[in-house]
């Protein structure tokens, strides 16, 4: 797993970067991770997001995304971008690699962006873009998400993880 070049500090590529090109936008909590055991850190009147994310590496993977992504084409990118902070990065990478899920690139939320999900991953989407990824298809379980891939024109494929409200 190497980061290099000049791309974003949090951004990381699982070997060398690819060349761009088409891609799929997968998240991870409630897409590829079950994060249901960390549920709880979120309930009440005030959300412990630190406890939530520090629990990451205990996750199972979600196998019909994971297998989804081996049955896409070799040629297609897939991006894993999540709203994760880059503090739990080293549990995400190793996460990724023990679960032996598909990724090219995992995009992280850098320290300090707390903005909503939506405007993050809009954001991240549009510089993908702007260096030469096609996005074909995004995978997500928050609807304030899919509305905004939706609204970017990018076909996306909503998954009921049971954490967000509709």
């Amino acid at each position: 797993m190497t980061e290099q070049g000049d791309w974003p500090s949090y951004w990381w590529w699982r070997a060398d970067p690819v060349p761009p090109g088409d891609c799929v936008i997968v998240d991870i909590d409630g897409v590829l991770a079950d994060a249901a055991h960390r549920q709880h850190h979120l309930d009440g009147p005030w959300r412990d997001w630190d406890s939530f994310f520090a629990d990451v590496g205990d996750d199972d993977v979600l196998e019909e995304v994971a297998e989804l992504l081996v049955l896409l084409a070799p040629k297609m990118v897939v991006v894993a971008l999540t709203s994760r902070p880059t503090w739990v990065s080293d549990a995400t990478l190793t996460w990724l690699v023990q679960h032996k899920v598909r990724w090219d690139l995992l995009i992280m939320r850098p320290m300090g962006d707390f903005r909503p999900s939506p405007m993050f991953k809009s954001d991240q989407t549009i510089a993908l873009q702007e260096q030469g990824f096609n996005p074909r298809l995004a995978i997500d379980d928050d609807m304030r998400n899919v509305r905004m891939y939706r609204d970017l024109d990018l076909p996306t494929l909503y998954i009921d993880s049971g954490y967000h409200p509709h």
